[in-house]
């Protein structure tokens, strides 16, 4: 019995000997990540235990202020630090790079306008108008709403960092395109409580955006691809609350961006 579990042992040392550390501390640190943020960043937590210290006019500001803040931190700060300082990966190692820049930014530049028409058109809708902006005092707010939209982009940077940069720059070197896969496991499995058309092309978007930036060798592009949609949704939602505009012509949008000046 003693020799049986010895050559166990040493089967499993030989196991893990093989091991590439980078891609085990990657792939297990981005599942600890997602746990940490659910558990530790909920806006219920800082509800409970750190909204006292707020003013209570701002409370609920700084609690999607918390949400965004903590995915921010522990998807894009803590994973660059283990790329950069742990592992000693260079920035373009790390995907922070600027990459094919010049690619990235021709696809933002038609991406872009199909999504500010295409947000302008759903905003329309009063199920997006009770949606959208989350946090309502932001649209009634524009000093909250620039608070809340500027720590919504830090969200964003957190949420493709650490798929479409940690996960897909910090082990491709030893998965090689199959890391464009892996990278788009997680993230979908992430949207399984949406509605199941949005969660079924979650699978499809994630791969299109793993693939994007492997090949524009940076994980830049993903945030504004991503970000655009939900903030443009914003924007438009709280135009119209200020507002109180209907349809999506020319005129209902002059209209609508008249509300910028109250």
């Amino acid at each position: 019995m003693v020799t049986f579990f010895q050559d166990e042992w040493r089967r499993v040392t030989r196991a893990v000997r093989t091991l590439d550390v980078q891609t085990m501390v990657v792939l297990t640190l981005a599942a600890f990540v997602v746990i940490l943020h659910f558990n530790v960043g909920s806006r219920s937590v800082f509800l409970r235990h750190l909204a006292d210290g707020f003013d209570p006019s701002w409370r609920t500001l700084w609690s999607w202020g918390w949400w965004f803040g903590t995915k921010g931190i522990l998807g894009f700060v803590v994973p660059l630090l283990v790329l950069y300082v742990v592992f000693g990966r260079s920035a373009r190692e790390c995907g922070i790079g600027l990459g094919n820049w010049r690619l990235a930014t021709g696809i933002a530049a038609l991406y872009l306008p199909l999504v500010a028409v295409g947000t302008w058109i759903l905003s329309d809708g009063s199920a997006f108008q009770g949606q959208y902006p989350h946090f309502r005092g932001a649209a009634f707010n524009w000093q909250f709403f620039l608070i809340y939209e500027a720590l919504f982009l830090f969200y964003w940077m957190g949420w493709e960092y650490l798929w479409r940069g940690f996960v897909l720059f910090g082990t491709i070197h030893k998965l090689g395109l199959y890391a464009i896969f892996v990278q788009a496991v997680p993230f979908a499995v992430l949207h399984v409580d949406k509605p199941w058309p949005e969660a079924m092309l979650s699978i499809v978007g994630g791969i299109a955006l793993g693939a994007l930036c492997w090949r524009c060798r940076s994980f830049w592009i993903a945030v504004p691809i991503h970000a655009a949609q939900m903030m443009l949704l914003d924007f438009w939602c709280t135009l119209r609350a200020r507002s109180d505009v209907d349809g999506w012509g020319w005129s209902a949008l002059m209209e609508a961006l008249s509300a910028l000046g109250g």
